[in-house]
């Protein structure tokens, strides 16, 4: 089964388009107002609405307590999935229960795969732990530590990938998807079109030699 992409932090629709067209499986917009890749609902629903059926659009939510605030930029958004960083979390039911979830977590060295059975959520993005970032850290953590997490639950693997890295992240981790934001950008929130190209080429190297 080939890896899916994520391309995440996407402000601008021409970054869509390109992504859209080397055949990304999702784009996240961040609705974390401190990100440098924050983009308002509703300029994010300008771009949502000219997506292709089948490409999903990710809101990405950071350290909300209150589900209702959630759903309602999310729907506002018309994305179909809700990103969920920490520390703090929303409820689950309500507001946002009818969105795809998408539940990130920091991977420290004491992280243990069997750990994501005690969690909620449709897919686990697996990013690197930062004592002063809810996610967005753009540092790559031991990937040995996520080796069996597809074990667990649908693994979107994040944090500090990049042309050069993904390759081996794929063949290490076996994610169902991998995300990445800082690793195709030549700008906060701006994609660099060669980068991008050199991610998907990787993904998809590492897919067949992986005989996947």
């Amino acid at each position: 089964m080939p890896t899916r992409i994520k391309i995440c932090g996407i402000t601008r629709w021409e970054d869509a388009q390109l992504a859209i067209e080397l055949g990304a499986a999702a784009l996240g917009f961040n609705f974390y107002p401190p990100s440098p890749r924050y983009i308002e609902p509703a300029d994010a629903q300008s771009i949502v609405f000219k997506l292709p059926p089948l490409v999903l659009p990710v809101g990405i939510f950071a350290d909300e307590a209150d589900g209702e605030s959630v759903g309602q930029r999310a729907r506002e958004a018309l994305v179909k999935a809700v990103q969920l960083h920490g520390p703090r979390f929303p409820p689950l039911d309500g507001a946002i229960a009818g969105f795809t979830l998408i539940r990130a977590v920091a991977v420290s060295e004491g992280f243990r795969p069997e750990m994501l059975l005690e969690l909620h959520g449709d897919a686990f993005l697996l990013d690197t732990f930062d004592p002063d970032l809810e996610g967005g850290t753009g540092k790559t953590f031991n990937w040995a530590l996520a080796r069996d997490a597809h074990r667990f639950g649908t693994i979107v693997l994040a944090g500090g990938l990049g042309p050069d890295n993904v390759g081996e992240a794929i063949r290490e981790v076996r994610p169902f998807a991998v995300d990445v934001a800082s690793g195709v950008e030549s700008a906060p929130g701006k994609k660099d079109p060669e980068k991008m190209r050199a991610f998907f080429a990787a993904v998809a190297e590492a897919d067949k030699t992986s005989g996947y």
